[in-house]
């Protein structure tokens, strides 16, 4: 593997390889830290001429193995068997979720601050327009925004995408 391919699986799988992780850990900066490393000892090995045949399943082997390590290291060992495998569900999973963020993030700055206070936090759009000191109406009309152009990112080329928060 090149350093360019390995650049383009870093690009496309360090999203969903961290929401697969926070799933599992909730913890969103020790996630982040068990990604980058699986990540750097992945490329580690690369460097040392080992090939890896199937990159995807090894990286979430790996995440899995820093999650599994990490909880014991906390004394969190209840529990572990209830830590879902890196299997096919899970991957589709967190590669879902991946995109849903992404989608938000892509979002005008108050349009995704509505949607998130009101999605994210539960706020209605009566304490959101009290809240920002805009009309309900704002609101209204921007969680409509929102929900047009999360559907049409997540459904582009694909069947019609179901928001799991809808």
């Amino acid at each position: 593997m090149t350093s360019r391919e390995f650049d383009i699986f870093f690009r496309r799988m360090y999203l969903p390889l961290g929401m697969y992780a926070l799933r599992i850990i909730d913890d969103a900066p020790s996630a982040e830290d068990i990604v980058e490393d699986a990540f750097t000892k992945a490329w580690q090995l690369i460097e040392e001429g080992k090939e890896i045949s199937d990159f995807k399943s090894y990286m979430y082997r790996m995440v899995h193995n820093g999650c599994i390590s990490f909880l014991r290291s906390k004394k969190e060992t209840v529990g572990l068997e209830f830590v879902p495998e890196a299997d096919e569900e899970a991957v589709d999973t967190s590669e879902r979720d991946a995109m849903i963020w992404k989608a938000i993030d892509e979002l005008p700055d108050k349009c995704r601050e509505i949607f998130l206070l009101s999605k994210r936090d539960g706020l209605s759009n009566d304490e959101i327009a009290l809240q920002m000191g805009i009309s309900v109406k704002t609101v209204k009309n921007q969680m409509t925004k929102a929900f047009s152009r999360l559907r049409e990112a997540l459904s582009s080329g694909h069947k019609p995408f179901f928001l799991p928060f809808l």
